[in-house]
Protein backbone atom coordinates (compact mmCIF):
# COMPACT_ATOMS: atom_id res chain seq x y z
CA UNK A 1 0.00 0.00 0.00
CA UNK A 2 3.09 2.09 0.07
CA UNK A 3 3.92 2.57 -3.65
CA UNK A 4 7.03 4.20 -3.44
CA UNK A 5 10.85 4.16 -2.46
CA UNK A 6 13.19 6.15 -1.02
CA UNK A 7 16.85 7.36 -3.05
CA UNK A 8 18.85 9.56 -0.87
CA UNK A 9 16.50 12.37 0.65
CA UNK A 10 14.07 12.01 -1.86
CA UNK A 11 10.54 9.99 -3.16
CA UNK A 12 10.00 8.59 -5.82
CA UNK A 13 7.13 6.39 -7.33
CA UNK A 14 8.57 2.58 -7.62
CA UNK A 15 6.51 1.31 -10.63
CA UNK A 16 6.19 -2.72 -9.36
CA UNK A 17 5.21 -1.18 -5.71
CA UNK A 18 2.54 0.68 -7.57
CA UNK A 19 1.33 -2.68 -9.29
CA UNK A 20 1.87 -4.80 -6.41
CA UNK A 21 -0.33 -2.11 -4.48
CA UNK A 22 -2.59 -2.20 -7.22
CA UNK A 23 -3.55 -6.21 -7.19
CA UNK A 24 -3.32 -6.02 -3.06
CA UNK A 25 -6.25 -3.65 -3.55
CA UNK A 26 -8.06 -4.90 -5.70
CA UNK A 27 -8.48 -8.45 -3.92
CA UNK A 28 -9.27 -6.72 -0.97
CA UNK A 29 -12.08 -4.99 -2.59
CA UNK A 30 -13.14 -8.14 -3.95
CA UNK A 31 -13.29 -9.95 -0.85
CA UNK A 32 -14.95 -7.13 0.91
CA UNK A 33 -17.94 -7.23 -1.26
CA UNK A 34 -18.00 -11.07 -1.57
CA UNK A 35 -18.28 -10.80 2.48
CA UNK A 36 -21.35 -7.69 2.24
CA UNK A 37 -23.27 -9.76 -0.16
CA UNK A 38 -22.90 -12.27 1.84
CA UNK A 39 -23.85 -11.02 4.84
CA UNK A 40 -26.89 -8.49 3.62
CA UNK A 41 -28.43 -10.56 0.70
CA UNK A 42 -27.65 -14.39 0.32
CA UNK A 43 -27.48 -14.45 4.57
CA UNK A 44 -24.90 -16.91 4.09
CA UNK A 45 -22.79 -15.42 7.06
CA UNK A 46 -25.22 -15.21 9.93
CA UNK A 47 -25.14 -13.20 13.25
CA UNK A 48 -26.84 -13.41 16.84
CA UNK A 49 -28.69 -10.36 16.45
CA UNK A 50 -28.94 -7.25 14.55
CA UNK A 51 -26.36 -5.32 16.53
CA UNK A 52 -23.71 -7.91 16.03
CA UNK A 53 -25.09 -7.37 11.39
CA UNK A 54 -24.47 -3.68 11.77
CA UNK A 55 -21.52 -3.60 13.98
CA UNK A 56 -19.79 -6.12 10.83
CA UNK A 57 -21.09 -3.80 8.00
CA UNK A 58 -19.52 -0.92 9.98
CA UNK A 59 -16.28 -3.08 10.16
CA UNK A 60 -16.32 -4.16 6.65
CA UNK A 61 -17.11 -0.66 4.63
CA UNK A 62 -15.08 1.85 6.98
CA UNK A 63 -11.61 -0.61 6.70
CA UNK A 64 -12.39 -1.38 3.07
CA UNK A 65 -13.00 2.65 2.20
CA UNK A 66 -9.74 3.59 4.21
CA UNK A 67 -8.18 1.13 2.17
CA UNK A 68 -9.14 2.61 -0.76
CA UNK A 69 -8.48 6.06 0.25
CA UNK A 70 -5.04 4.97 1.06
CA UNK A 71 -4.76 3.59 -2.07
CA UNK A 72 -5.90 7.01 -4.51
CA UNK A 73 -4.00 9.15 -2.14
CA UNK A 74 -0.71 7.66 -2.81
CA UNK A 75 0.77 10.47 -4.91
CA UNK A 76 -0.39 13.25 -2.66
CA UNK A 77 0.82 11.00 0.61
CA UNK A 78 4.28 10.88 -1.11
CA UNK A 79 4.34 14.31 -1.79
CA UNK A 80 3.44 15.37 1.99
CA UNK A 81 6.35 13.09 2.91
CA UNK A 82 8.56 14.68 0.95
CA UNK A 83 7.67 18.06 2.56
CA UNK A 84 7.94 17.32 6.06
CA UNK A 85 11.35 15.31 5.22
CA UNK A 86 12.17 18.85 3.74
CA UNK A 87 11.10 20.98 6.65
CA UNK A 88 12.42 18.65 9.44
CA UNK A 89 15.84 18.78 7.87
CA UNK A 90 16.17 21.59 10.13
CA UNK A 91 15.27 20.10 13.67
CA UNK A 92 18.37 19.66 16.28
CA UNK A 93 19.86 15.81 16.73
CA UNK A 94 18.30 15.95 20.16
CA UNK A 95 14.58 16.32 18.70
CA UNK A 96 15.49 13.46 16.03
CA UNK A 97 16.45 11.51 18.77
CA UNK A 98 13.51 12.13 20.88
CA UNK A 99 10.94 11.54 17.77
CA UNK A 100 12.48 8.56 16.79
CA UNK A 101 12.57 6.33 19.90
CA UNK A 102 8.62 7.57 20.79
CA UNK A 103 8.24 6.71 16.77
CA UNK A 104 10.18 3.29 17.23
CA UNK A 105 8.15 2.19 20.35
CA UNK A 106 4.95 3.23 19.50
CA UNK A 107 4.99 1.20 15.90
CA UNK A 108 7.39 -1.72 17.41
CA UNK A 109 4.56 -2.35 20.54
CA UNK A 110 1.10 -1.63 18.00
CA UNK A 111 2.71 -4.07 15.37
CA UNK A 112 3.33 -7.02 18.29
CA UNK A 113 -0.01 -6.43 20.08
CA UNK A 114 -1.47 -6.57 16.57
CA UNK A 115 0.33 -9.80 15.52
CA UNK A 116 -0.40 -11.55 18.35
CA UNK A 117 -3.74 -10.88 18.35
CA UNK A 118 -4.22 -12.30 14.69
CA UNK A 119 -2.62 -15.36 16.10
CA UNK A 120 -5.44 -15.64 18.74
CA UNK A 121 -8.30 -14.77 15.98
CA UNK A 122 -6.35 -17.28 13.50
CA UNK A 123 -5.95 -20.24 15.95
CA UNK A 124 -9.52 -19.93 18.18
CA UNK A 125 -12.21 -18.42 15.70
CA UNK A 126 -13.76 -20.96 13.57
CA UNK A 127 -13.80 -18.65 9.89
CA UNK A 128 -12.90 -19.54 6.58
CA UNK A 129 -9.27 -19.74 5.47
CA UNK A 130 -9.71 -15.88 3.41
CA UNK A 131 -11.68 -14.10 6.54
CA UNK A 132 -8.40 -15.35 8.51
CA UNK A 133 -6.11 -13.53 5.87
CA UNK A 134 -7.85 -10.13 4.95
CA UNK A 135 -9.28 -9.87 8.56
CA UNK A 136 -5.86 -9.43 10.41
CA UNK A 137 -4.46 -7.22 6.74
CA UNK A 138 -7.02 -4.87 7.06
CA UNK A 139 -6.44 -3.73 10.70
CA UNK A 140 -2.98 -3.80 10.78
CA UNK A 141 -3.27 -1.70 6.94
CA UNK A 142 -5.89 0.58 9.29
CA UNK A 143 -3.52 1.17 12.18
CA UNK A 144 0.02 1.99 9.97
CA UNK A 145 -2.05 4.42 8.04
CA UNK A 146 -3.20 5.77 11.88
CA UNK A 147 0.12 5.48 12.93
CA UNK A 148 1.25 7.32 9.90
CA UNK A 149 -0.43 10.15 10.30
CA UNK A 150 0.16 10.66 13.99
CA UNK A 151 4.33 10.08 13.27
CA UNK A 152 3.96 13.39 10.43
CA UNK A 153 1.83 15.06 13.64
CA UNK A 154 4.66 14.79 16.29
CA UNK A 155 7.24 15.54 13.43
CA UNK A 156 5.26 19.19 12.72
CA UNK A 157 4.71 19.70 16.69
CA UNK A 158 8.63 19.29 16.90
CA UNK A 159 8.42 21.81 13.94
CA UNK A 160 6.51 24.09 15.96
CA UNK A 161 8.59 23.99 19.19
CA UNK A 162 11.74 24.88 17.52
CA UNK A 163 10.34 27.62 15.67
CA UNK A 164 9.10 28.88 19.49
CA UNK A 165 12.69 28.09 21.43
CA UNK A 166 14.49 30.03 18.15
CA UNK A 167 11.49 32.84 18.70
CA UNK A 168 12.49 32.92 22.71
CA UNK A 169 16.13 32.72 22.50
CA UNK A 170 15.32 36.13 19.77
CA UNK A 171 14.12 37.65 22.37
CA UNK A 172 16.34 37.19 24.78
CA UNK A 173 19.05 38.80 22.32
CA UNK A 174 16.26 41.70 22.02
CA UNK A 175 15.81 41.77 25.84
CA UNK A 176 19.58 41.83 26.32
CA UNK A 177 20.16 44.60 24.01
CA UNK A 178 17.37 47.02 25.18
CA UNK A 179 19.20 48.91 27.82
CA UNK A 180 22.11 49.84 24.64
CA UNK A 181 19.58 51.69 22.78
CA UNK A 182 21.99 54.89 22.68
CA UNK A 183 24.74 53.38 21.01
CA UNK A 184 24.04 53.80 17.67
CA UNK A 185 26.68 51.93 15.51
CA UNK A 186 26.14 48.77 17.43
CA UNK A 187 22.61 48.79 16.57
CA UNK A 188 23.25 50.22 13.11
CA UNK A 189 24.71 46.83 12.27
CA UNK A 190 22.78 44.70 14.91
CA UNK A 191 19.26 44.80 13.88
CA UNK A 192 19.91 43.91 9.91
CA UNK A 193 20.45 40.46 11.42
CA UNK A 194 17.57 40.56 14.11
CA UNK A 195 15.39 41.58 10.67
CA UNK A 196 16.80 38.94 8.77
CA UNK A 197 16.40 36.28 11.77
CA UNK A 198 12.90 37.00 11.78
CA UNK A 199 11.93 37.03 8.11
CA UNK A 200 13.78 33.42 8.21
CA UNK A 201 11.62 32.41 10.72
CA UNK A 202 8.16 33.77 9.47
CA UNK A 203 9.19 31.91 6.08
CA UNK A 204 10.01 28.65 8.29
CA UNK A 205 6.65 29.25 10.51
CA UNK A 206 4.71 29.58 7.09
CA UNK A 207 6.22 26.67 5.43
CA UNK A 208 5.03 24.37 8.48
CA UNK A 209 1.51 25.86 8.53
CA UNK A 210 0.94 25.08 4.46
CA UNK A 211 2.40 21.46 5.54
CA UNK A 212 -0.18 21.09 8.10
CA UNK A 213 -2.86 22.49 5.49
CA UNK A 214 -1.39 19.50 3.25
CA UNK A 215 -1.95 16.79 6.44
CA UNK A 216 -5.30 17.50 6.98
CA UNK A 217 -6.02 17.28 3.07
CA UNK A 218 -4.43 14.48 2.30
CA UNK A 219 -5.88 12.53 5.79
CA UNK A 220 -8.80 13.97 6.24
CA UNK A 221 -11.01 11.19 4.82
CA UNK A 222 -9.15 8.16 5.89
CA UNK A 223 -9.23 10.25 9.78
CA UNK A 224 -12.84 10.69 9.53
CA UNK A 225 -13.20 7.24 8.66
CA UNK A 226 -11.24 5.72 11.85
CA UNK A 227 -13.12 7.89 13.99
CA UNK A 228 -16.34 6.58 13.18
CA UNK A 229 -15.41 3.14 13.40
CA UNK A 230 -13.64 3.85 16.50
CA UNK A 231 -16.95 5.03 17.86
CA UNK A 232 -18.71 1.82 16.18
CA UNK A 233 -16.13 -0.31 17.42
CA UNK A 234 -16.57 0.63 21.08
CA UNK A 235 -19.81 1.29 21.10
CA UNK A 236 -20.85 -2.22 19.82
CA UNK A 237 -18.10 -4.05 22.00
CA UNK A 238 -19.35 -2.49 24.79
CA UNK A 239 -23.00 -3.07 24.27
CA UNK A 240 -21.71 -7.22 23.18
CA UNK A 241 -19.90 -7.26 26.67
CA UNK A 242 -22.55 -5.74 29.11
CA UNK A 243 -25.28 -8.17 27.11
CA UNK A 244 -22.77 -11.15 27.91
CA UNK A 245 -22.42 -10.34 31.50
CA UNK A 246 -26.30 -9.66 31.92
CA UNK A 247 -27.77 -12.79 29.96
CA UNK A 248 -24.78 -14.88 29.24
CA UNK A 249 -25.15 -14.42 25.16
CA UNK A 250 -21.73 -15.26 22.84
CA UNK A 251 -21.48 -13.36 19.55
CA UNK A 252 -19.20 -16.17 18.32
CA UNK A 253 -18.18 -20.04 19.38
CA UNK A 254 -15.75 -18.49 22.23
CA UNK A 255 -15.24 -19.46 25.43
CA UNK A 256 -16.70 -17.18 28.30
CA UNK A 257 -13.15 -16.76 29.00
CA UNK A 258 -12.32 -15.86 25.51
CA UNK A 259 -15.09 -14.18 24.36
CA UNK A 260 -14.63 -11.29 27.43
CA UNK A 261 -11.04 -10.86 26.92
CA UNK A 262 -11.46 -10.53 23.12
CA UNK A 263 -14.27 -7.63 23.87
CA UNK A 264 -11.94 -5.93 26.38
CA UNK A 265 -8.46 -5.99 24.30
CA UNK A 266 -10.81 -4.40 20.79
CA UNK A 267 -12.09 -2.10 22.91
CA UNK A 268 -8.91 -1.22 24.50
CA UNK A 269 -6.76 -1.29 20.80
CA UNK A 270 -9.58 1.16 19.52
CA UNK A 271 -9.52 3.49 22.74
CA UNK A 272 -5.82 3.71 23.05
CA UNK A 273 -5.73 4.77 19.25
CA UNK A 274 -8.07 7.19 19.45
CA UNK A 275 -6.84 8.70 22.31
CA UNK A 276 -3.43 8.81 21.14
CA UNK A 277 -4.15 10.65 17.75
CA UNK A 278 -6.30 13.19 20.27
CA UNK A 279 -3.84 13.89 22.18
CA UNK A 280 -0.93 14.52 19.31
CA UNK A 281 -3.52 17.01 17.34
CA UNK A 282 -4.15 18.75 20.77
CA UNK A 283 -0.26 18.92 21.86
CA UNK A 284 0.58 20.12 18.47
CA UNK A 285 -2.44 22.58 18.22
CA UNK A 286 -1.30 23.96 21.47
CA UNK A 287 2.33 24.17 20.62
CA UNK A 288 1.26 26.30 17.62
CA UNK A 289 -0.84 28.33 19.63
CA UNK A 290 2.50 28.84 21.35
CA UNK A 291 4.10 30.67 18.79
CA UNK A 292 1.27 33.43 18.96
CA UNK A 293 1.90 34.00 22.57
CA UNK A 294 6.06 34.24 22.28
CA UNK A 295 5.64 37.01 19.20
CA UNK A 296 3.38 39.09 20.77
CA UNK A 297 5.72 39.06 24.34
CA UNK A 298 8.45 39.91 21.77
CA UNK A 299 6.47 42.68 20.49
CA UNK A 300 5.36 43.81 23.82
CA UNK A 301 9.58 43.82 24.52
CA UNK A 302 10.99 45.95 22.03
CA UNK A 303 10.92 49.35 20.73
CA UNK A 304 12.45 48.99 17.59
CA UNK A 305 10.20 50.44 14.87
CA UNK A 306 11.94 48.02 12.08
CA UNK A 307 11.33 44.75 14.72
CA UNK A 308 8.01 45.69 15.37
CA UNK A 309 6.96 46.11 11.97
CA UNK A 310 7.77 42.31 11.01
CA UNK A 311 6.46 41.30 14.45
CA UNK A 312 3.21 42.47 13.77
CA UNK A 313 3.49 41.27 9.77
CA UNK A 314 4.46 38.10 11.88
CA UNK A 315 1.40 38.12 14.22
CA UNK A 316 -1.26 38.84 11.52
CA UNK A 317 -0.14 35.96 9.54
CA UNK A 318 -0.26 33.77 12.35
CA UNK A 319 -3.98 35.28 12.79
CA UNK A 320 -4.71 34.58 9.24
CA UNK A 321 -2.91 30.45 9.85
CA UNK A 322 -5.78 28.24 11.79
CA UNK A 323 -3.03 25.55 12.56
CA UNK A 324 -5.89 23.10 13.58
CA UNK A 325 -5.41 19.42 13.25
CA UNK A 326 -8.90 18.74 11.44
CA UNK A 327 -10.41 16.18 8.89
CA UNK A 328 -12.77 17.92 6.89
CA UNK A 329 -13.76 20.95 9.13
CA UNK A 330 -13.87 18.39 12.26
CA UNK A 331 -10.90 19.62 14.77
CA UNK A 332 -9.52 16.80 16.29
CA UNK A 333 -8.97 18.09 19.90
CA UNK A 334 -9.88 17.05 23.57
CA UNK A 335 -13.62 18.26 22.76
CA UNK A 336 -14.09 15.82 20.06
CA UNK A 337 -12.59 13.32 22.53
CA UNK A 338 -15.41 14.33 25.39
CA UNK A 339 -18.03 14.40 22.43
CA UNK A 340 -17.02 10.60 21.30
CA UNK A 341 -17.07 9.40 25.01
CA UNK A 342 -20.50 11.19 25.46
CA UNK A 343 -22.29 9.61 21.95
CA UNK A 344 -20.79 6.68 22.57
CA UNK A 345 -22.28 6.60 26.25
CA UNK A 346 -25.64 7.68 24.85
CA UNK A 347 -26.07 5.00 22.57
CA UNK A 348 -24.63 2.39 24.97
CA UNK A 349 -27.99 3.09 27.11
CA UNK A 350 -30.23 2.92 24.10
CA UNK A 351 -28.83 -0.57 23.26
CA UNK A 352 -29.46 -1.61 26.57
CA UNK A 353 -32.67 0.19 26.73
CA UNK A 354 -33.82 -2.01 23.38
CA UNK A 355 -32.06 -5.31 25.50
CA UNK A 356 -34.42 -4.74 27.93
CA UNK A 357 -37.80 -4.18 26.24
CA UNK A 358 -36.78 -7.17 24.15
CA UNK A 359 -36.56 -9.19 27.38
CA UNK A 360 -39.75 -7.81 29.15
CA UNK A 361 -41.88 -8.63 25.31
CA UNK A 362 -40.16 -12.54 25.26
CA UNK A 363 -41.12 -12.67 28.91
CA UNK A 364 -44.84 -11.27 28.31
CA UNK A 365 -44.92 -13.86 25.35
CA UNK A 366 -43.85 -16.62 27.36
CA UNK A 367 -46.61 -15.94 30.45
CA UNK A 368 -49.18 -15.26 27.45
CA UNK A 369 -48.18 -19.17 26.45
CA UNK A 370 -48.22 -20.67 29.69
CA UNK A 371 -51.64 -19.01 30.07
CA UNK A 372 -53.11 -20.53 27.06
CA UNK A 373 -51.89 -24.07 27.74
CA UNK A 374 -53.93 -24.07 31.55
Amino acid sequence: MFPYKINGSTFTISKWRYILSTFIICVLCTYELVVLYEIDFLRIIKFKGVPKTLERNCFYLLNGFIAVITFIKSGPRMRLLQTIMNISSKLPVSSYQKLSKFIHIKDILGFLFLTGQAIVYYLNLDFDTWHKAFVPYVILLVFQMDMLYVNCACILKACFKRLDDNLKNLQEVIVNDEPHLLRRIYHKHRNPFLLKELKTLKKQHLAISDTLQMLNMVFSLQLLATIILTFAEITFNLYFYIMHIRIGVLMSNLSHEMYDMFLMVYISYYSLKIMLIIWVCETGKDQAMQIGITVHDLLNNTSNEQIQNQLQLFSLQILNRENAFSAKGLVIDGTLFISIVGNITTYVLILIQFLITSDSCNEKNNSNNVTQEI
